[in-house]
């Protein structure tokens, strides 16, 4: 099994843009797919972006258009750009791995949970 670590995260204005990481603790060659999770206080822990190994990429509807996900297999990361950022971004963001989107979508993740990182997003 992978270990994952997020960073990255912090306060920002509405409007600004971070980019968090997710490093595993090995190579992710063999991972189909990683995502990234994010859960605000009182609220459920959903899937937010996703890629594949082959590039394919998921997003809520949420972020759309304001978020985008990549992975570096070379340094066993993944990334999360956020940009134009709302305060209803404000959660722990978390990293996980699956079998495929679908699943991910569902919550099921093949990786133990991080500590994650906290995006706080004031107005």
């Amino acid at each position: 099994q992978v270990q994952l670590v997020e960073s990255g995260g912090g306060l920002v204005q509405a409007g600004g843009s971070l980019r968090v990481s997710c490093v595993a603790s090995g190579s992710i060659l063999s991972i189909n797919t990683m995502g990234w999770y994010r859960q605000a206080p009182g609220k459920q822990r959903d899937l937010v972006a996703g890629i594949t190994s082959g590039g394919y990429t998921y997003f809520a509807d949420s972020v759309k258009g304001r978020f985008t996900i990549s992975r570096d297999n070379a340094k066993n990361t993944m990334y999360l750009q956020m940009n134009s950022l709302k305060p209803g971004d404000t959660a722990v963001y978390y990293c996980n791995t699956g079998l495929n989107l679908t699943g991910m979508r569902l919550g099921y993740t093949t990786s133990p949970w991080g500590q994650g990182t906290q995006v706080t997003v004031s107005s």
